[in-house]
């Protein structure tokens, strides 16, 4: 599949605009930064020689679709809500993206660690990508498919950016709630 052409992009429901991959990405960064306050700070890239950054970003893609395929086989996390149990439904997903963030190998390891967060932002370029192909879709199955991808999103920029989940998504769920409360 790879990374989305630049041209590829979907209306923006508020505005009709149409909307890039980059400019979706942004906005749950923005998001983010909103909840804690303060910006985000992308890591350096590792200078990964191309090919490489290509391997990786299709073993991930592949990983990705393989499990979205075999939740909609088992219809376990999305029948119950999807968004809230994403965790569960793409276990070998986020695993290989905390291998594409780690920062250090362990004592037994025979080679170093070498961190990819390059690769990391092509594949959060890739679930938004695939977001934005969801927007249009008002079938129940689509609309859950596109809860789940924007929560995998958030849970791979909280690796990238080495924030916990527990405490951002109570922070969240906290401003959610005051801001309907509001509304």
């Amino acid at each position: 599949m790879g990374i989305p052409p630049q041209d590829s992009t979907r209306p923006d429901p508020g505005t009709g605009r149409r909307l890039h991959p980059e400019i979706f990405l942004a906005r749950r960064r923005a998001r983010l930064e909103k909840v804690l306050q303060h910006p985000l700070v992308s890591p350096r890239d590792s200078g990964a020689p191309e090919v490489t950054r290509t391997f990786l970003r299709e073993e991930a893609e592949e990983l990705y679709w393989n499990e979205l395929e075999w939740e909609k086989l088992m219809a376990e996390e999305m029948s119950q809500g999807g968004s809230e149990l994403v965790e569960l439904a793409f276990p070998g997903f986020l695993a290989f993206i905390d291998g594409l963030l780690l920062k250090e190998a362990g004592p037994d390891s025979k080679v170093p660690a070498h961190p990819r967060p390059e690769v990391v932002e092509d594949l959060l370029l890739f679930l938004s990508h695939h977001c934005l192909e969801l927007l249009p879709d008002n079938d129940a199955d689509s609309r859950l498919e596109l809860r789940m991808t924007e929560r995998l999103i958030d849970l791979v920029l909280y690796r990238l950016h080495g924030l916990s989940t527990d405490g951002l998504d109570r922070l969240e769920m906290t401003r959610r709630d005051e801001e309907e409360q509001w509304n």
